[in-house]
């Protein structure tokens, strides 16, 4: 059709141009009167002239009109071979559209729903009346289909290049059950009173506080329309649609700010953790069984949270703003001692792993670990090599063990799949990352791993464990095995090297910064103490951590280089061209936020040639464990970590600093923002 029109327009402009040359022609002719023009061009002439151009006019105006309609009928005769004329009524039924297209996306017919419709396309280019329907004729990677609205209904829209054909199919309603469905599912949920076994001994069930968090709880449910039952003291069940559940996100889960109000001013410290769960139709035990696994993480990475556990994607977290509790006692330790010494007597061997870069931390623990297996004489072996061990660790070996000590009890990693049997107990400390252990193939080899770890508990975790003793509350794992050990039941008991023990209490040295850390609590003194009467030599595991005279200078250069981008928070930089050990970047971190008037400190360097890593720590009023997981790191309340591959220094600077322009005023406690 469009070529049609462009003909007529061309025989048009000529047509008009001919005429007008004409006119002009006769008009000088006649009016200075070239070869007796007048003689002849007379009053009878000038009238059968302009009949004579009235027809021929007229004429031109019939044979355009005829050629469109020629056109039409061609039009509609090949659009009636692609549909069928016989079928049209079934379109029409199954509120299908149809529309044909020439090869510069003009409309060139089109069904009858869109006339029923009001919809007018004929002569239009479809992808200028609809921007999205370009999607369906691009080049590059032409899309399926494409959903757009037209006056308040919805349409899915289909291309068949070939036959230059869009075909319309009219979702509306099957869109609108979509949409009430999806609301409608239903979303399960657990909700656990953190801490409240600690202080069942001493409240009634009546007291004020208990009873205004219940009140609060129940209120919150029916604002929202969810469903709470109490099944246990302090646990209830909740079942809503995702309707509401979906008002709950966008609330931010207020509930825990609101519970955390409550027993703000008390020495009844109580909070919230929460797991819910959808994504999983017409399957309630399943959504339960999410929605444990969703509360279990909620208590394991300190509580005062909420975990969503969506089918098919990855877990997100909510809140987790308040440093974990403790809520170990001396019964728990106990059972935990005896259970891990029943897996360790079961296995024929047993093999001892931590993270990779290993610290004084990671080693202490794991030579504690070593010191039980070796008490009850089982034969093991400590994952250890040189290239993934920090600087000062390293040192420590060298002072502590000779080389023949030091081959007896540890292994190589590619060694370690070669001691891997049926019985073999593998165990974990440190670190609950499958991807941060030094030897991660291990763990898909292995049967039966042990977990034990200090650090919050992030997504990603080691798989089906027989036994996990993830404890944010600790100050370090070195404290968790020191521990373990002195509460556990065996005769005789287990003892601990003096140089193991020395190792360990450097390790607690390192991860609290000498007890500044908010994580060193009494259990940490008394861990200590312990590894004192087992011999730990305090000032040699001083002398682990001091810096040498090189090491001293940098964390100077670094720490020169800060800046404050918002109130009460630095961020230190590194020279580009300078490869900074980790354990460097945590102590400047350590050093800043020992200044006054700092909140929260960001030491950014690279680590090697490929790696940039972020240490953060804060005085306990911000939580720099919720800033940097948003970037894929982890770690504590107050002291974090995280690493980018193929960035520059600025490029982490500048992720670092987006995070802080959203997040951090999540993260800031309300006694910081009050100040």
């Amino acid at each position: 059709m469009s070529k049609v029109l462009r003909k007529i327009r061309t025989a048009a402009l000529i047509f008009v141009t001919l005429e007008l040359a004409i006119i002009i022609a006769l008009t000088l002719f006649y009016s200075f009167d070239w070869y007796n023009f007048r003689f002849f061009f007379n009053l009878d002439a000038i009238i059968a002239t302009i009949i004579g151009w009235s027809v021929l006019n007229l004429a031109f105006v019939m044979i355009s009109v005829g050629a469109m309609q020629r056109q039409r009928q061609r039009s509609d005769l090949k659009a009636a071979e692609i549909i069928g004329t016989d079928i049209q009524e079934a379109y029409n039924f199954g509120m299908i559209g149809l529309v044909v297209v020439d090869d510069k996306q003009i409309v060139l017919w089109t069904n009858e729903l869109f006339e029923d419709r009001q919809i007018k396309l004929i002569d239009l280019d479809i992808t200028a009346w609809s921007p999205k329907i370009k999607e369906l004729s691009s080049v590059e990677l032409p899309a399926k289909s494409v959903k757009i609205e037209v006056n308040k209904r919805e349409y899915e829209v289909k291309y068949l290049k070939e036959a230059h054909l869009y075909i319309f199919r009219d979702i509306t309603e099957y869109e609108g059950l979509y949409r009430y469905s999806k609301e409608q599912a239903p979303v399960v949920g657990i909700i656990i009173l953190d801490n409240y076994s600690d202080y069942s001994v001493n409240i009634e069930e009546n007291n004020d506080i208990v009873l205004n968090i219940r009140n609060t709880l129940f209120d919150y449910a029916k604002e929202y329309g969810v469903l709470l039952r109490r099944y246990r003291a302090d646990a209830y069940f909740a079942l809503c649609s995702y309707e509401s559940f979906s008002k709950m996100k966008k609330d931010g889960f207020s509930v825990l700010d609101r519970v955390r109000k409550l027993t703000k001013d008390s020495e009844v410290s109580i909070t919230l953790s929460m797991g819910f769960a959808h994504g999983f139709p017409d399957d309630i035990l399943k959504l339960n069984e999410m929605a444990n696994s969703a509360i279990d993480i909620a208590i394991s990475r300190g509580g005062d949270q909420v975990v969503i556990n969506q089918y098919g994607e990855e877990l997100r977290f909510y809140g987790g703003l308040t440093q974990a509790q403790e809520r170990r006692n001396k019964v728990k330790v106990r059972s935990l001692a005896d259970g891990l010494i029943g897996l360790i007597k079961a296995a024929k061997n047993v093999i001892i792993m931590s993270h990779t870069d290993m610290d004084l931390d990671a080693l202490g623990s794991a030579l504690g670990v070593k010191a039980i297996v070796d008490s009850l004489g089982k034969p093991n072996k400590i994952i250890y090599t040189p290239k993934l061990v920090e600087k000062k660790t390293r040192m420590a070996v060298t002072m502590m063990f000779s080389r023949e000590e030091l081959e007896k009890m540890t292994v190589a990693p590619k060694d370690a799949l070669s001691l891997n049997k049926a019985d073999t107990l593998v165990i974990v400390t440190d670190v609950h990352r499958p991807s941060l252990t030094m030897f991660p193939k291990l763990l898909e080899e292995a049967t039966k791993v042990v977990v034990i770890d200090h650090h919050r508990r992030a997504e990603e975790f080691i798989e089906n464990p027989v036994y996990s003793y993830v404890e944010p509350s600790a100050s370090s794992a070195s404290e968790l095995i020191a521990e373990l050990v002195r509460y556990s039941s065996p005769n005789p008991r287990i003892s601990i090297p003096s140089s193991f023990a020395t190792i360990m209490l450097a390790g607690i040295f390192l991860d609290t910064n000498y007890y500044r850390a908010k994580t060193a609590g009494m259990r940490t003194f008394e861990a200590s103490m312990f590894l004192k009467e087992c011999g730990a030599d305090n000032t040699l595991a001083d002398t682990f951590l001091k810096d040498d005279f090189e090491e001293h200078n940098l964390i100077t250069k670094i720490m020169a280089n800060s800046k404050t981008p918002y109130y009460g928070i630095t961020l230190s930089l590194a020279d580009p061209n300078d490869i900074i050990d980790r354990a460097t970047l945590a102590k400047v971190a350590n050093m800043n936020i020992q200044i006054k008037g700092i909140n929260a400190t960001f030491v950014i360097g690279k680590t090697d040639t490929k790696e940039v890593r972020i240490s953060a720590r804060s005085d306990n009023t911000v939580n720099v464990q919720f800033l940097l997981e948003k970037l894929g790191g982890g770690g504590h309340f107050s002291s974090a970590a995280c690493a980018f591959n193929n960035l520059t220094i600025e490029e982490a600077e500048k992720k670092l600093l987006e995070t802080l322009d959203t997040y951090l005023p999540a993260a800031r406690l309300e006694n910081t923002e009050s100040k």
